[in-house]
C-alpha cells in the first residue's frame, strides 16, 4: 500500500496551496496585486497543478538553435527517422506488454523472479517504487522532461518557428517541463519540418538513455582511481527485518565472494546466483559416514503440509533436517547441527559427487519447506553465514555494490548513488521516448502521426477527410492500447 504519510503530505500540501491561491484571488485587497505578481513571474496555479514559464532562457535557446545549422539539420533528420520508426514500433511493444500482463493476470500466482522481462511497467510510489528512492525518481523525471523539451525548442528555432519561452510544472507529485512555441508559425511550415520538431523530444530522450547506458558501462573505468571491482560484492545496507541480521550474519562493509558454490564477483553475479539457487533444487553437502554417525541422533520424521519432511523436533534454531541415501539407496532423514554438518565441506547432488578416497561419504541435502533454501554465504575473513529462507528475501533486504573503495576515507555509498541515479535516468528517459511516440491523443505521437500522414498521403489520397479518418482510427487504436496497458498495469501493481 502507498504510505499514509506520503498521501497526507501530498494532499495536505496541495490543499494549502490551492486554498491560499483561492483566498488571495477572492480578496478585494490582494486580488489585483496577487494576479499581477503571478503574471509577472510566469506562474499559474490550478488544482494539483503549478506551472512556471520564463523567457530568461530564450537567448540561450536561440544561440543553440542557430549554431552549426547543417549539423543540426542532419541531427534532427536522424531524429525524424527515429521518431517515425518509434511511433510504429510502439504498437508492437504495447501489444507485447499487454499480452504479458494478461498472461500474468491469468497465472495462478504472480512471478517471483528477481528480474522482470517486461519493458514497460506502471510505477506507483510506495508500492513498486521504494519511498527512499523517490529523490532519484523525481530528479530523473525532471531531467528527462527538460532534455525532451530542449529538443523541441532547438528544433523549432532551427525551422524558423518563434520560441516564446520555457517552463517547468508540477502535477500532483510529478515534475515536468514544456516549451511555448508560436502556433501560427508551426502551422505554416511543411509537414517534414513539423516532423523534425515533433520527433526532436523523443529523439533527445533516446540519446540521453544511450548516454546513460554508456556512462553505466564506463563507470568502473571512471571510478578506477578510487574504487576497484571484480572481487566480490560489498554490503552497503542490511534491512532491520532482514533474515541476514545476526551475530554470524552480514554487516555493512562485508565482502561476499560466494553463494554456495556460485562465485560472486559483481552485482550481476549475485542476482544470477540467487536466481539459480531459487529455481534449482536444494544443493547438498558431502559428509563422511563417521561424522554423520557422530552428529546424528534418533529422530522421528513427519510430513509437513507442503509435502516436505521434517525430522528435527527439538525446536532448535541451529539444527536442520537432512535427507540422504545410504549404501542400499534407501532414503533416510537425520537431524544435524547445520554448521557442523556443512562447514568445510564440498557441495554435491548425489553420493557419487562425494566418492573421494577410501572413506565412505554421503551427500546430505537439507529437507526444507518449498521455496526455502539453506545458503552458505562466504564473506571472508568472517565465518560463513548460513542463511535459511527464501532467496528473494536475501535479495530484497540486503543492499550491495560491486565497487570496493581503495581508501578508507571513501564512501561506500557514492558509487551506489551514482549508479542508481543513472539507472533511473536510463529507464525514465527511455520510457518517456517510448510512451510519447505512441500515436495517442495529447501525446507527441499524435502530432508525429498527423505530420507523417500529411507528408506521405496528401499526394496519394486527395480527399483530406479520408486522410483525417485514417489518422483518427490509428490514434484511437493507440489510445486504447496505451489506456489498457496503464489500467491493467495499475491493477497488477496495486491489487496483487
Amino acid at each position: 500500500m502507498i504510505p499514509v504519510s506520503l498521501v497526507v503530505v501530498v494532499v495536505g500540501g496541495w490543499t494549502a496551496v490551492y486554498l491560499t491561491d483561492l483566498v488571495l484571488k477572492s480578496s478585494v485587497y490582494f486580488k489585483h496585486s496577487y494576479e499581477d505578481w503571478l503574471e509577472n513571474n510566469g506562474l499559474s496555479i490550478s488544482p494539483f497543478h503549478i506551472r512556471w514559464q520564463t523567457a530568461v532562457f530564450n537567448r540561450t535557446f536561440y544561440s543553440w538553435g542557430r549554431r552549426k545549422a547543417r549539423m543540426l539539420y542532419q541531427w534532427f533528420n536522424f531524429g525524424m527517422v527515429f521518431g517515425v520508426i518509434a511511433m510504429f514500433s510502439s504498437f508492437f511493444l504495447l501489444g507485447k506488454t499487454l499480452m504479458q500482463t494478461l498472461a500474468q493476470m491469468m497465472a495462478d500466482s504472480p512471478s517471483s523472479s528477481i528480474h522482470n522481462e517486461q519493458v514497460l511497467q506502471v510505477v506507483v510510489p510506495g508500492i513498486n517504487l521504494p519511498v527512499n528512492q523517490l529523490t532519484y525518481f523525481f530528479a530523473a523525471v525532471l531531467i528527462s522532461g527538460v532534455v525532451h523539451e530542449i529538443g523541441h525548442g532547438i528544433a523549432a528555432i532551427r525551422e524558423q518557428v518563434r520560441f516564446n519561452g520555457f517552463g517547468i510544472f508540477l502535477f500532483i507529485i510529478y515534475p515536468g517541463a514544456f516549451v511555448d512555441l508560436f502556433t501560427t508559425h508551426l502551422q505554416l511550415i511543411s509537414p517534414v519540418q513539423q516532423l523534425r520538431i515533433f520527433c526532436a523530444g523523443i529523439w533527445h530522450n533516446f540519446v540521453l538513455a544511450l548516454l546513460g547506458i554508456l556512462a553505466l558501462v564506463l563507470l568502473p573505468v571512471i571510478l578506477l582511481p578510487f574504487y576497484y571491482t571484480g572481487v566480490g560484492v560489498l554490503i552497503t545496507e542490511v534491512a532491520e527485518d532482514s533474515p541476514a541480521i545476526g551475530p554470524r550474519g552480514l554487516f555493512v562493509g562485508d565482502l561476499v565472494t560466494h553463494l554456495q558454490d556460485c562465485p560472486v564477483t559483481n552485482v550481476q553475479d549475485w542476482n544470477e546466483c540467487l536466481d539459480t539457487i531459487a529455481y534449482e533444487p536444494q544443493i547438498g553437502y558431502c559428509i563422511s559416514a563417521s561424522t554423520l554417525q557422530q552428529l546424528s541422533f534418533p529422530v522421528r520424521a513427519y510430513k509437513r503440509l507442503d509435502g516436505s519432511t521434517e525430522c528435527c523436533n527439538n525446536h532448535s534454531l541451529t539444527d536442520v533436517c537432512f535427507a540422504y541415501r545410504n549404501n542400499f539407496n534407501k532414503r533416510l532423514h537425520t537431524c544435524l547441527p547445520a554448521r557442523k554438518a556443512v562447514e568445510a565441506t564440498q557441495v554435491c547432488r548425489t553420493n557419487k559427487d562425494c566418492k573421494k578416497g577410501s572413506s565412505s561419504s554421503f551427500c546430505i541435502i537439507p529437507s526444507l519447506e518449498t521455496h526455502t533454501r539453506l545458503i552458505k554465504v562466504k564473506h571472508p575473513p568472517q565465518i560463513d553465514m548460513l542463511y535459511v529462507g527464501h532467496p528473494l528475501h536475501l535479495h530484497y533486504t540486503v543492499s550491495i555494490t560491486s565497487f570496493i573503495p581503495r581508501f578508507n576515507f571513501l564512501s561506500i555509498d557514492l558509487p551506489v548513488v551514482v549508479e542508481t541515479f543513472v539507472k533511473y535516468l536510463i529507464s525514465l528517459s527511455g520510457a518517456l521516448a517510448i510512451v510519447n511516440a505512441v500515436p495517442c491523443f495529447a501525446l507527441d505521437g499524435q502530432w508525429i502521426l498527423n505530420s507523417f500522414l500529411d507528408a506521405t498521403l496528401t499526394s496519394v489520397i486527395g480527399d483530406s477527410d479520408v486522410k483525417d479518418l485514417i489518422g483518427f482510427f490509428i490514434l484511437l487504436g493507440g489510445s486504447v492500447l496505451l489506456a489498457a496497458n496503464v489500467t491493467l498495469g495499475l491493477w497488477m501493481v496495486t491489487a496483487r
